[in-house]
């Protein structure tokens, strides 16, 4: 998919008061920029933010961080941000490849994937967000067995998502090739392309994973 430029975006963002702009200076140091103590989750590709802004409303006692890689896309989600009265709720437009630059060990308690890029051709393989590769990096800012959630109409990319969370010495917690027809969809928040999936009657296939590492 094609995204349009935005005129004007970078500007909106650059000014935004729930933008991150500093990120790789606060390594060890969100409890401080939240003011308190409390678990941060992290939404990778929070595409226009319906998701996550939802989640923060539901639960205030914890904290999250969205994460968006496109300005095009952010900055919908900054619109959305400003109808919304939460305070546990930062955003950064950044690319997850540099997550570990950004986070310390032990620093996030989970990570939300949700329908990420499948990148089909076989040479970006390390550019989803469910490889190998970037299990890898999860580990290394997750806290001991913080869990990915990942949500995704893909069958292809879901499959591949099960044999990389194995080859990264994860473990399946648990998963289905169907959620809004399973036990799982209980509490289940919807993204934007998750309703207009379900509306089309297509299936979403849900797992979430941990890596005991003994840290």
């Amino acid at each position: 998919m094609r995204l349009r430029n935005i005129r004007g975006s970078r500007d909106v963002i650059a000014t935004s008061e729930f933008v991150i702009h500093n990120e790789t200076t606060l390594k060890g140091k969100w409890s401080e920029v939240f003011g308190n103590n409390n678990p941060i989750y992290m939404e990778i590709g929070m595409g226009k933010g319906q998701f996550i802004m939802e989640l923060a409303r539901q639960n205030p006692e914890i904290n999250y961080i969205g994460i968006e890689k496109y300005s095009s896309v952010l900055i919908r989600a900054i619109e959305k941000r400003q109808e919304v009265e939460i305070s546990n709720l930062l955003l950064i437009r950044m690319d997850a490849e540099y997550i570990t630059d950004v986070f310390e060990q032990n620093e996030i308690t989970g990570i939300y994937l949700n329908f990420s890029d499948p990148w089909p051709k076989e040479r970006h393989i390390k550019r989803r967000l469910t490889s190998k590769h970037f299990f890898e990096k999860y580990d290394k800012i997750l806290v001991r067995e913080g869990q990915v959630v990942f949500k995704t109409d893909n069958r292809e990319l879901f499959d591949f998502s099960l044999e990389e969370i194995e080859a990264a010495d994860w473990n399946l917690l648990s998963h289905t090739f169907d959620l809004h027809h399973s036990e799982y969809v209980q509490g289940n928040i919807m993204t934007e392309y998750e309703e207009k999936f379900v509306t089309d009657g297509k299936a979403i296939h849900y797992l979430s994973a941990y890596h005991n590492n003994n840290k």
